[in-house]
């Protein structure tokens, strides 16, 4: 499965976690919502256009606004 996701200006905490709220869509055109702790890449690489990238975030849309709490009830 291929997915494309944006970060938002939008955080959560769950499990002593705080995470940045992802949003974006499947391959198909599914909406989807991730939640990211840590986004990491290789040491030899040039991350001068990542971290300014990483910088940026978009509106979060209305579902990723009101996060439901099912999500994090084990």
């Amino acid at each position: 499965m291929k997915v494309e996701l944006e970060s938002t200006t939008r955080f959560v905490e769950a499990d002593g976690l705080r995470m940045r709220v992802w949003q974006g869509e499947t391959a198909a055109g599914i909406p989807v919502v991730a939640l990211i702790v840590r986004v990491a890449v290789e040491r030899t690489q040039d991350t001068t256009e990542f971290e300014r990238e990483l910088q940026e975030h978009a509106a979060p849309r209305a579902d990723v606004v009101a996060f439901p709490l099912r999500f994090f009830l084990d």
